[in-house]
């Protein structure tokens, strides 16, 4: 109930801090969330420990391929018309170039969706949009939240 009140929150007055906190790893990073007129841009602030290879330095990948995903399920939970749970079923990246110690940027692309599934992409930039440091696509299948409370493996999200 936490989790569609955030929901609600997010979508009626643009409470989108409420919505992250609602998303444990989302939250752990820092990530936030803002409406722009051309969509939602997600933004992952830098903190040292975000740092995979202190030689560089560049943030960890894992933490990159994080970020992405989380903002592509905040988008849909935000923008879907349904009340249904995104559940990842496949993610795929492609690292362009080592996102340095700075401010990571990305924003969400829903290429389809349907009643039970929803495809995304995702492009994630530091300096400049169109040289980004990162490209994903995830697929998720949408589950009623009622669904997803009765499985056997339920999880809060």
């Amino acid at each position: 109930m936490i989790l569609q009140n955030a929901i609600d929150k997010a979508r009626s007055e643009g409470a989108y801090a409420e919505l992250v906190k609602a998303i444990p790893y989302a939250a752990h990073l820092g990530v936030k969330m803002t409406q722009q007129a051309d969509g939602l841009l997600f933004e992952l602030p830098f903190r040292e420990p975000l740092v995979g290879n202190h030689l560089l330095p560049a943030i960890h990948g894992g933490v990159v391929a994080g970020f992405m995903e989380n903002s592509a399920m905040l988008h849909l939970l935000v923008n879907q018309e349904q009340g249904r749970l995104p559940k990842t079923v496949d993610f795929a990246i492609d690292y362009l170039r080592s996102a340095g110690p700075k401010t990571t940027y990305a924003r969400c692309d829903v290429t389809r969706q349907g009643r039970r599934v929803a495809h995304v992409q995702i492009s994630c930039w530091q300096d400049n949009p169109c040289k980004p440091v990162a490209v994903a696509r995830v697929h998720f299948i949408l589950e009623e939240a009622e669904e997803l409370a009765e499985g056997s493996d339920a999880s809060p999200l």
